[in-house]
C-alpha cells in the first residue's frame, strides 16, 4: 500500500467536510449505539423579503446544545431579538433532551449577553488582539 498523502488546506470542499464528519458520526454511533447529531438555527428575517438578516446556528448531540455562530445586525441589537433568538435555541434543545449548552464567544463580542440571559463563563483563553480572550460559556436547560 502507498503512503497516504497528508495535505493542509483552508478551502475543505464539501466533500472533505462531508467524509470527516460523516466519519465521526459513524464512530460515535458504534461507540454509544445511536446518532442524534442534528442542525439548529433560530434566524432573523426581513418581514418584506424573507432574507435572513442574522440569526443564531448551532446542534444537538449527545444531551447538548452547541451554539456555533451568532450574528446580528447592529440596528437590531438593543431590541430584545437576540434573547427572544437565544430562548428559541434554548428550548429547541430541551425539547430534543439537552440537559445543558454550550458555546464560546470573545471578550469584545458578547460574553454580558449571554450572562444576562443565564449563561456562566467557565473557561477562558487569551487570543488575538492583545488583551482578547475565547470566553468559554454553559448553561444548565
Amino acid at each position: 500500500m502507498s503512503e497516504p498523502i497528508l495535505t493542509l488546506t483552508d478551502q475543505p470542499t464539501d466533500t472533505d467536510e462531508n467524509v470527516i464528519q460523516g466519519g465521526l458520526a459513524d464512530y460515535n454511533a458504534l461507540k454509544t449505539g445511536y446518532r442524534d447529531w442534528r442542525p439548529l438555527a433560530a434566524l432573523l428575517r426581513d418581514p418584506d423579503t424573507g432574507e435572513t438578516l442574522g440569526g443564531m446556528i448551532g446542534r444537538t448531540s449527545y444531551g447538548l446544545l452547541f451554539i456555533d455562530l451568532v450574528y446580528l445586525p447592529e440596528t437590531m441589537r438593543g431590541h430584545d431579538i437576540g434573547s427572544r433568538l437565544l430562548q428559541m435555541m434554548e428550548e429547541e434543545g430541551a425539547r430534543r433532551g439537552c440537559k445543558s449548552a454550550f458555546l464560546l464567544t470573545i471578550t469584545y463580542q458578547a460574553p454580558g449577553f449571554y450572562e444576562r440571559n443565564g449563561w456562566t463563563e467557565f473557561g477562558r483563553i487569551a487570543c488575538e488582539p492583545p488583551g482578547t480572550a475565547r470566553v468559554f460559556m454553559t448553561k444548565t436547560l
